[in-house]
């Protein structure tokens, strides 16, 4: 007798988390449509597979990095602005003005010159640039600014033309000190990964 009263609340819990696991859903949200997934899908990887049409030279980031502000947080020069530093200028302080904006890019972590990934400069500009007005730089403004900061860190030729072809092939100063991050295994918490 004593089974058959222990056995009722044992039942009880065991059906009740397949329940709840099955619980109604209350119409919030939809599932997005393939051409919404496509349009937030804007990693760049290595393989610049991803990267739009367009392409840039450093003359012509040289300009935009005049017109569009980037000097206004950067520094005329690349350095010595409120923002990271974006091309070494010898003498010229190497650290952010503004504390909490390094970034983790300050010599000799420059993003032109520590950057494994020529595409990985190329995403953070189109993603972060410039600042309150992210995402509005068109793919040829990306690739010229992005031309202009290898060309005055000494990674390309003043006219090297960067596109979705030339800008994956470039061999980056660190890409020999690059080390990726462990495979993630599925179903197991991202950082257990990691030593």
């Amino acid at each position: 007798m004593a089974m058959r009263s222990l056995l009722l609340p044992v039942l009880i819990l065991g059906v009740y988390p397949a329940a709840w696991s099955q619980s109604p859903t209350y119409g919030f949200g939809k599932t997005p449509s393939a051409e919404e997934i496509r349009a937030w899908d804007i990693s760049i990887s290595p393989s610049g597979k991803e990267l739009p049409p367009g392409h840039g030279t450093a003359k012509e980031g040289a300009q935009l990095y005049t017109r569009k502000g980037c000097a206004g947080c950067h520094g005329v020069t690349g350095s010595g602005g409120r923002a990271p530093t974006l091309i070494e200028v010898k003498g010229t302080p190497t650290t952010s003005a503004m504390p909490g904006m390094e970034m983790g890019i300050q010599p000799p972590g420059l993003m032109a010159t520590h950057a494994p990934f020529a595409t990985v400069m190329w995403d953070y500009i189109r993603r972060g640039m410039p600042l309150n007005k992210e995402g509005t730089l068109t793919p040829d403004e990306v690739y010229s600014l992005t031309a202009f900061l290898l060309y005055k860190n000494g990674v390309i030729k003043e006219d090297e033309v960067m596109d979705a072809q030339s800008l994956p092939k470039l061999k980056m100063p660190n890409l020999s000190g690059y080390t990726p991050p462990p495979a993630w295994k599925h179903a197991t918490p991202r950082l257990q990964n990691y030593p």
